[in-house]
């Protein structure tokens, strides 16, 4: 096992250029003050956000804001990118060595990180689930800013999987009637084994007492807005890197009254500041995994050093996979 003196090598992938990853060598030095090495064991890949990072599509005003903590090199290329690893603690604070782990750390064998950064998976949170963890963060602050009440009407427009999460949380509250909207007929099966409606565009419930956005297209986010109630908040989830978006801002918008707000991660949700620090929200999302129901998200492990010929296979919207999981047995 590991000791805090150790140098040892690690491989980690890296966006090279557009469409193109590699993995590469990587020296650890010898632990930290307050550090902890960690073993991956799995991973997951953020498809929406890492498609984006592959095809080289952050826009240059957004280099800094989307540094991931750990990640290595610049946008656009190269760039050691990803938030969404599980390991096991092989040195470090004693509280620590021994335990399964979940870090917001790119995709990469072992790693030194602060042990303030990591959280420790508690009993009922297999490490194959854990990796949903950063997603969950995510659908949790949206749910956090969106503020909804018991016993409304819901719906989350795109059942990729932070969509999907957004549901699965929106309907613990009491008397919620919750509907995964999407264009795939194929996600009726996940939206029925984790317990919510599913509906297509054109059979969607109208008039909702708020309704969320997350498939990052322009259709979707005009069905958002259709579907949306007088004076309504639509909660926009998506991303779209450097691409514009025509939105309809007469009609059902002007008419409706409604609000159209943004809801990202990299800030706690007004509403939990001051009760919150971004450790302790990760901490909460992670505890909302012990569900055996969220399994159904994770698509059949990749072995981690087939991920450069796979990537853009994996990445393509079209191919229906939700979380693709990564192994590093």
């Amino acid at each position: 096992m590991a000791t805090s003196g150790t140098d040892e090598a690690a491989r980690a992938l890296w966006y090279v250029g557009p469409g193109r990853a590699e993995i590469r060598e990587e020296k650890l030095g010898p632990l930290g003050p307050g550090e902890v090495r960690v073993r991956a064991t799995y991973g997951a890949l953020s498809r929406g956000t890492e498609s984006l990072i592959l095809a080289g599509r952050v826009p240059a005003s957004e280099y800094e804001r989307m540094r991931a903590p750990c990640m290595g090199g610049n946008f656009p290329f190269p760039v050691k990118y990803g938030y969404s690893t599980v390991g096991l603690v092989e040195a470090g604070p004693a509280e620590l060595r021994g335990r399964n782990v979940f870090a917001l750390h790119p995709h990469q064998t072992l790693f030194n990180a602060p042990a303030s950064m990591v959280v420790a998976l508690p009993d009922g949170v297999p490490p194959v689930r854990a990796v949903l963890a950063a997603n969950m963060e995510t659908a949790l602050n949206a749910v956090w800013d969106a503020a909804p009440g018991p016993a409304g009407r819901i719906a989350i427009v795109g059942a990729g999987v932070v969509g999907t999460l957004v549901a699965f949380l929106c309907m613990r509250l009491a008397g919620a009637d919750v509907t995964l909207v999407d264009i795939n007929p194929a996600r009726a099966e996940l939206a029925r084994k984790l317990g919510v409606n599913f509906a297509r565009p054109e059979t969607a419930p109208m008039d909702c007492g708020l309704v969320v956005h997350t498939s990052a297209t322009a259709a979707g986010l005009a069905t958002a807005l259709s579907l949306a109630g007088n004076e309504v908040t639509v909660l926009e989830l998506s991303w779209y890197g450097d691409a514009p978006v025509a939105v309809a801002l007469g009609g059902v918008f002007h008419s409706r009254r409604l609000k159209l707000i943004s809801s990202q991660v990299g800030q706690v949700a007004p509403s939990h500041r001051a009760r919150y620090t971004h450790a302790q929200r990760l901490a909460e999302a992670v505890s909302l995994l012990a569900d055996p129901r969220l399994d159904a998200l994770l698509a059949p492990a990749v072995p981690f050093g087939d991920l450069p010929a796979k990537l853009p296979d994996i990445l393509k919207p079209e191919n229906g996979i939700l979380c693709q999981l990564i192994s590093y047995s």
